[in-house]
């Protein structure tokens, strides 16, 4: 994991700042969703893409029946391969 010397506090209702210039790196603008992981005693935030819901392959994706899949995994459903 890459240090970036960045050092914030949590305010009183437990929310961080992330700096503009992670933000501009990362191509986070306001209201993008974010997600939260857990790895051992780290927290990761990383930009929130849909991915599908077999594969997890976020790459040329399509909604069927409310979920997110992949045209490759949407083609092994239909049977088509």
């Amino acid at each position: 994991m890459k240090s970036t010397g960045i050092v914030r506090q949590l305010d009183q209702l437990g929310r961080i700042v992330i700096p503009k210039e992670l933000r501009t790196t990362f191509d986070l603008k306001e209201k993008d969703p974010v997600q939260i992981f857990v790895e051992g005693e780290d927290i990761i935030l990383r930009k929130y893409q849909p991915a599908c819901i077999f594969c997890s392959d976020a790459a040329d994706m399509v909604v069927f029946e409310g979920k997110n899949v992949c045209r490759s995994c949407l083609k092994k459903l239909k049977g088509i391969d």
